[in-house]
């Protein structure tokens, strides 16, 4: 696969691959007619991926009978336990946030009748387990408010009170932390993508306010000076892990992902590349294999519906399809 045009076709194979990664290799790296790339996607609610995980959605909208974690979670068994950095080393991704994110990356068709079904249905009967408020008006944390205000921009919910809670919520240094709650005063990749993410897609549906805007500006520059990955005050990896690509990346931050969020973000606003995103583009460049691919490095440990990705360390369609993304965008 050395070549360009070896890759899209192992990006395109009709046996391996997925109409989700599909419609969006036609579409982003190839410039297809609108017509041939949504007549692909409108296929992720009837086919593969998409499919699968709508076959999966419980008859009251959830999945897996929760907000973020399964009803069966048990808070003091294994799932439950911390890891180093204080989060639960092994969560369960099956609940109905995290579907929702993956149905957002898959890009089903918000319009489709399943997805406004679930939409409804979610906002009538899901509540969230740290306080039982209603689905779509989110929670206390920043990051999971983030995705929250993504996926209800993208499948078209009202979400403006969340937003004007994170405009609210964003730190000195111009992003957001999780922690905020139990006293952080200083941001982190992780948090900061999320919200900024989420800001993003609600920029994209409503044109957004000038204090979200404001805010998404700020939380930019807060990785822009930290060129995605580095520590402000010493220059090294803030975390080495950030070097590494993940898939799905749930709520873990890495550099493709920060590079991701800046193309598409361009892709909205017009803005030109920022040359302080040189180091993360040049690290893409160096993570490319011989066969022109990119490997998934690791995913979030945990329990899931299905895999979506081959193992670590492999050729991932996933990652290659975002860092050939964000190549074609850094060098146009």
């Amino acid at each position: 696969m050395a070549d360009r045009a070896a890759v899209i076709d192992w990006l395109l194979d009709p046996e391996h691959s997925d109409p989700a990664i599909r419609w969006q290799v036609m579409r982003d790296l190839l410039d297809a007619p609108h017509s041939d790339w949504a007549a692909e996607r409108a296929k992720v609610e009837t086919e593969g991926w998409g499919a699968l995980l709508l076959a999966l959605e419980d008859e009251d909208g959830q999945w897996a009978g929760g907000a973020h974690f399964p009803a069966d979670f048990d808070w003091r068994g294994p799932e439950a336990q911390r890891g180093p950095d204080g989060r639960m080393a092994s969560q369960p991704w099956t609940a109905t946030s995290h579907s929702l994110s993956l149905l957002r990356e898959f890009g089903l068709d918000p319009s489709s009748e399943r997805a406004q079904r679930a939409v409804k249905l979610i906002g009538a009967n899901a509540s969230w387990e740290e306080g039982g408020q209603p689905y779509w008006e989110g929670e206390v944390e920043p990051c999971i408010n983030g995705s929250v205000v993504a996926n209800g921009s993208y499948f078209g919910v009202d979400v403006s009170p969340i937003v004007e809670r994170l405009v609210k919520e964003r730190l000195d240094d111009g992003g957001w932390n999780c922690e905020t709650e139990i006293g952080s005063v200083r941001s982190s990749f992780g948090t900061t993508i999320n919200v900024l993410e989420g800001l993003l897609e609600y920029e994209r549906a409503t044109a957004g306010t000038s204090e979200s805007r404001a805010a998404r500006r700020s939380g930019e520059e807060y990785l822009l000076e930290r060129a995605l990955f580095r520590r402000l005050s010493t220059g090294e990896p803030a975390d080495e892990r950030f070097l590494l690509f993940a898939h799905p990346n749930r709520w873990r931050y890495d550099v493709l992902r920060g590079l991701d969020y800046f193309g598409s973000a361009a892709a909205l606003t017009g803005a030109a590349p920022d040359p302080r995103l040189g180091d993360a583009i040049d690290h893409v460049r160096s993570r490319r294999l011989p066969d022109g691919a990119w490997p998934l490095d690791w995913s979030p440990p945990g329990r899931v519906w299905f895999d979506i990705d081959d193992a670590p360390g492999q050729p991932s369609r996933w990652v290659t399809l975002r860092a050939m993304r964000v190549l074609r965008w850094w060098e146009t």
